[in-house]
């Protein structure tokens, strides 16, 4: 657990303190961004196989998520966001079995916190804009055709969720996602190591826990993009039901 909450290089104990959390999140960005620049850039009408590798993800993006939930017309005010959303997120989480990096910057709660309140200003944003302050609220709380004495228990439940439940189960989710997958990479690589070097009669079973840990660095792999696809689906799919005339 140390290794979520590592000394500080440079401005320790202040509000400002960079450690190697900050440092990889850093790196992770630095890195997307100038590699993002150059392919558009150098972006072709006949794509080669890198800008084909990234317009087959925003055209996954595009489609699956926005095309799905907020439809292709109106998803188009909030493609940039939720496009941006996913290569983020993606690219922070695949931190963790990076060579070099084996940090996720996701792992630690910040990151997930600050991309859950995009998420809350996004939708109730877009939803006061579409159906006034109070009528975004009244939508949200006061379906119709519920009988009057149910709305007593329903709208503080309701309320709740929407202020609340959301953004919160959208940070603990990749939150604990993130921190589960590295620990378990960090447990069987650990446990192939002790075997290997065990001098007893141990030594036998390891290529077995490192072919565990292989198997757990693969499925890291997967959780990393179906945690993004996951996240930038509910942020969607909140924004439609903010935005729809009709819950």
């Amino acid at each position: 657990m140390s290794e979520f909450f590592p000394p500080a290089i440079f401005f320790e104990g202040t509000w400002f303190e960079f450690n190697r959390v900050q440092l990889v999140r850093l790196i992770v960005l630095l890195v997307v961004l100038v590699a993002m620049c150059i392919i558009a850039s150098r972006a072709k009408l006949v794509p080669g196989r890198v800008q084909s590798a990234v317009e087959i993800v925003m055209d996954f993006v595009n489609t699956s998520i926005i095309g799905n939930t907020l439809g292709l017309k109106d998803g188009k005010r909030f493609a940039p966001m939720l496009i941006t959303m996913f290569f983020f997120i993606l690219s922070m989480n695949l931190a963790g079995v990076i060579p070099g990096l084996n940090l996720a910057g996701t792992s630690v709660i910040g990151l997930p916190l600050l991309l859950a309140m995009w998420t809350f200003v996004t939708y109730v944003g877009a939803g006061i804009k579409k159906h006034g302050f109070l009528g975004y609220f009244k939508s949200e709380t006061m379906p119709p055709g519920i009988p009057w004495p149910i709305y007593i228990l329903l709208i503080p439940i309701e309320l709740l969720q929407v202020l609340i439940i959301r953004w919160a189960s959208l940070t603990i989710r990749l939150l604990a996602n993130m921190v589960a997958g590295h620990m378990m990479i960090v447990v069987f690589i650990g446990m192939t190591h002790a075997l290997l070097f065990s001098g007893s009669w141990l030594i036998a079973i390891s290529p077995f826990a490192g072919a565990m840990a292989l198997g757990i660095y693969g499925f890291e792999i997967f959780v990393a993009a179906l945690q993004a696809f996951i996240f930038t689906m509910l942020t969607a799919v909140y924004i439609q039901l903010a935005t729809s005339d009709e819950h």
